[in-house]
């Protein structure tokens, strides 16, 4: 998959793109464009009204993505683009070009929406390509210095209050879990089967040891290694005593297939995410 900040994901591992075209004629019709012409700019953005942002498949052709002059990266057929600033409604970080004449099919938000209630199972499999992204960009993080950067993401906030009622009702049936402040919830590189939303409290995500990532009621975190199998992608500590909501994956695949809200909810998160650890290898 590509994307817009950084070198294309190519299609593989858990991406199917027949599933990933079928999702976009859900709700979109095909469009040509010729060589040369720019499907989005760096640093558009929506303008309420008047200009949506939309995510593109390329069905037929060649894009390329560019910061200011330069090429950083090539899209195929089959492959997604322009996704973050949909899911995340920021503006774009590169420019997308046809490279020679192209088939595209484009999604706005609400088409996007649309789409997520009529093939709800691209969720998940979108998930598990930006959580790849999400470890890649993460490695080489570990690797250079962009965590020793005096910088962390502002508090997430997932699900709104009754989101949060009603997965406290009815979407596991286990109790909430308390911590204490000060106490390791889960460790990076640890096997994980859960992922938790926070009820009550704060909690920091951490890499390296540096905090990133503050969370309070509402926010997520533990996702990626429920949805992908593989190991913790970081810590998470207690900042003050918590009150924690432990979701199992088939629980989560569930609210994914009846919940196009939820799916939408969790994509967000993980763009945002990805937004914020791709812009501290710059």
């Amino acid at each position: 998959m590509a994307k817009d900040n950084n070198t294309p994901q190519l299609v593989g591992g858990n991406y199917d793109p027949y599933v990933a075209l079928e999702f976009f004629k859900s709700a979109g019709e095909p469009e040509e464009v010729k060589e040369g012409k720019t499907i989005f700019a760096q640093s558009e953005k929506a303008i309420p009204l008047l200009r949506r942002n939309k995510m593109y498949l390329l069905v037929k052709g060649e894009v390329g993505l560019l910061n200011g002059a330069k090429l950083i990266g090539t899209v195929r057929p089959g492959e997604i683009f322009g996704e973050l600033a949909v899911l995340s409604h920021a503006p774009r970080s590169a420019s997308a070009v046809a490279r020679m004449p192209s088939t595209l099919i484009s999604l706005d938000d609400e088409e996007f929406k649309k789409a997520l209630k009529k093939k709800p199972s691209f969720a998940i499999m979108l998930m598990g390509v930006m959580i790849r992204r999400l470890r890649e960009t993460v490695a080489k993080l570990k690797e250079g210095s962009g965590l020793n950067k005096d910088q962390e993401w502002k508090e997430a906030v997932v699900f709104d209050p009754e989101q949060l009622a009603a997965m406290a009702e009815g979407l596991t049936r286990d109790a909430p879990a308390p911590y204490r402040a000060g106490a390791t919830i889960l460790s990076e590189g640890q096997k994980g089967v859960r992922m938790y939303v926070v009820m009550e409290g704060r909690v920091n995500v951490q890499l390296g040891g540096r905090v990133i990532e503050r969370l309070g009621p509402g926010g997520v975190f533990g996702e990626a290694a429920l949805v992908d199998g593989a190991t913790r992608l970081a810590s998470a500590v207690a900042e003050t005593d918590v009150e924690l909501l432990p979701v199992t994956r088939p629980a989560m695949v569930e609210l994914v297939k009846f919940s196009p809200e939820f799916a939408e909810a969790m994509l967000n998160s993980l763009s945002e995410r990805l937004r914020f650890l791709t812009a501290r290898l710059d």
